[in-house]
């Protein structure tokens, strides 16, 4: 691992994912809030400045929202994997504090909304859950805000609701197939239908699935300039590892998706011609120094839009933690 304090960034790889492997498919949901460690059936205001609440999706699997104050429509921030919604925790603060509304929730699985045993994660459930938290919330008009593989809830939600969709904010994700786009190996390596049981050992295996994570993000900083890789280090690798060794474990729902990732991009190119009627603003905020979703998978996606616009950034792939104060003025100058 390329880092700062290399056998102490090892040692607490190993002994997050040790926990990781004996819970990864622990039955228990999340019945605590992230925040604060107490019940939160019931909306509250946090000391962090956001409201929290769960959301109860169709089937009634909780969804833990983070609802940061403001006026004017609501930006809606969705996750990828193998992350969760504290990745816009800098920048849901600075949207709230310049006076605008902006909601992030954790997809099923993920973070702090339930994890139920058994379940099959998919990209259909969480475009599911984008529409359970837009219709509880009663919002109707809305600003998605995607990253990673929340692209493609985010970007179907707008065709299928696109009077709702004032515009829409794309941070280094995907969302159909494409000659440009390349999935990091850790992804690659488990969205494979033929490694299914190679990946599923692994990832059960605590020394196994340290080594995957640690290889995966040295790869993701090689070349990174040291204060990219400290924000990663301090921000960004807690948030990771709480997802695989919190109990419950993430890691059913990340080897669920990944497994359906191949499956959904085909879905998603079948809507590609689609994106040429949707006619709102498309603002894609881009990390440059992003080696896997890079600069052209940014322009490969811009081109099927009629109004998008690229803005690049000198960020690696979470531009959202790395240029946080960047990336909110451009979402806030971008989408009025």
């Amino acid at each position: 691992m390329i880092v700062h304090r290399q056998s102490s960034r090892r040692k607490f790889l190993q002994s997050g994912l040790a926990g990781a492997a004996a819970l990864a498919y622990a039955t228990a949901p999340v019945r605590l809030t992230a925040a604060t460690g107490t019940a939160a059936d019931a909306p509250h205001d946090n000391a962090l400045g956001f409201r929290e609440r769960y959301v109860s999706r169709p089937d009634g699997h909780r969804l833990y929202v983070r609802d940061y104050p403001g006026d004017g429509i609501p930006f809606v921030m969705v996750h990828g994997f193998p992350d969760n919604c504290q990745i816009y925790s800098t920048l849901g603060s600075l949207l709230s504090a310049a006076g605008r509304r902006a909601i992030a929730f954790d997809f099923l699985g993920f973070g702090s909304s339930d994890k139920p045993a058994g379940y099959a994660y998919s990209f259909e459930q969480q475009l599911t859950d984008l529409k359970a938290v837009v219709a509880d919330l009663g919002l109707e008009t809305v600003v998605p805000v995607a990253h990673d593989a929340g692209g493609p809830a985010a970007i179907n939600f707008a065709l299928d609701h696109a009077s709702r969709v004032s515009s829409l904010v794309l941070l280094n994700c995907y969302y159909a197939s494409s000659p440009v786009l390349r999935f990091p190996e850790f992804i690659e390596l488990c969205a494979n239908p033929q490694l299914t049981a190679l990946s599923r050992a692994l990832m059960t295996d605590p020394k196994q699935a340290a080594w995957l994570l640690q290889f995966q993000q040295s790869r993701f900083l090689e070349g990174a300039p040291a204060a990219l890789r400290a924000r990663f280090d301090s921000v960004l690798q807690p948030i990771i590892n709480d997802n695989f060794a919190k109990p419950p474990s993430s890691v059913p729902a990340f080897l669920s998706m990944a497994a359906d990732a191949r499956s959904n991009l085909a879905f998603n190119s079948r809507r590609t011609a689609s994106l040429r009627q949707f006619t709102s603003p498309v603002h894609l905020v881009w990390g440059t120094q992003d080696p896997y979703l890079n600069k052209a998978v940014a322009d490969d996606i811009a081109a099927h839009f009629p109004k998008a616009v690229l803005t690049g950034l000198e960020a690696n792939h979470w531009p959202q933690i790395d240029a946080p104060e960047v990336v909110a003025r451009a979402m806030l100058s971008a989408a009025r």
